[in-house]
């Protein structure tokens, strides 16, 4: 478990990508979020931050959407082998990395450089969705709602990299989901992907879920935690491009990532789709900062 003594610096890099979004505008949400002073948050806790800048992602307007079934993937995939080299140079040299979305797509690459360095791993998925079609099932082709079926290997031989290995997640569990297209549930019965809906966290809590969780995703090379910010109710994260009613409260999304600090157990962590364009005076982006510094060992006393 981390202590004070052992608190691995953590390294930014900002990967403003909106190609698998529906919507325009979480290209800003790396700015967004930096502007909400997270490294002034980071260096209050005691950690050292080492800011790795943006990596540059093409715009709609000047790129080739390609097959409709999975858009803009290729250049996707060009921006997400960046993030794992720059991930897997993070932990190269012992930091924890946190990559600032971006659309969900960019997930790919924060999972395939840890991958890259350690092999297949798993990831607590925090969101409304599940993140979890394939190109033959996705509703809109956007591929944004794809990064978990194509790190657990089960979206394609199109979303295979020569940057990181492919799957690059041996298992996942899924919290404060609300929103599934059928195909999603049809993958999750076939492969026994362990999902909390909210009606679970309403009815057992926040703490017996990530418990759980935690216990599901123990024992593999590393833990990375995917945070959109669509899982936070809407009334208090306004900024996302698929706000879905009746997600965690400000206190409940809290504490699920004060559990996994507590545990001492994340290795990685992402947190995507702060959209400033749809956002309330930067509310989204501050609520992000504050929620990365619960992961990062924020505590009361």
């Amino acid at each position: 478990m981390n202590t004070p003594e052992t608190q691995r610096p953590v390294a930014v890099i900002g990967a403003g990508l909106d190609l698998g979004a529906g919507r325009r505008g979480v290209d800003m949400g790396p700015s967004a979020i930096r502007y909400a002073e997270l490294e002034a948050r980071i260096r209050g806790l005691g950690r050292e931050v080492f800011d790795r800048g943006d990596v540059r992602a093409p715009v709609p307007e000047a790129t080739d959407e390609g097959d409709e079934r999975h858009r803009y993937l290729a250049p996707i995939k060009q921006v997400c082998d960046r993030v794992a080299e720059l991930v897997d140079g993070a932990v190269a040299e012992e930091h924890l990395p946190l990559v600032l979305g971006g659309d969900h797509s960019i997930a790919m690459g924060s999972i395939g450089g840890m991958a890259r360095r350690r092999g297949a791993g798993a990831a607590l998925w925090i969101d409304a969705h599940g993140d979890l079609n394939r190109p033959e099932t996705s509703p809109t082709g956007n591929v944004h709602g794809m990064p978990l079926a194509a790190a657990l290997g089960l979206a394609g031989d199109s979303f295979d990299s020569d940057a990181y290995p492919m799957p690059s997640l041996r298992r996942a569990a899924l919290v404060g989901v609300r929103s599934l297209d059928q195909g999603e549930r049809e993958l999750i019965a076939e492969h026994g992907i362990r999902v909390f809906t909210m009606t679970e966290i309403d009815r057992r809590g926040v703490e017996a879920v990530i418990e759980d969780a935690l216990t599901e995703l123990a024992g593999e090379p590393f833990l990375h935690v995917s945070l959109d910010l669509d899982a936070v109710d809407p009334m208090f994260a306004p900024g996302v491009g698929t706000p879905v009613p009746g997600g965690l409260s400000y206190r409940e999304a809290h504490l699920a990532l004060e559990l996994v600090a507590e545990a001492g157990v994340l290795d990685s962590l992402d947190v995507v789709e702060v959209n400033p364009i749809l956002d309330r005076e930067n509310e989204t982006a501050r609520l992000a900062v504050e929620l990365v510094a619960s992961a990062l060992g924020k505590r009361i006393l």
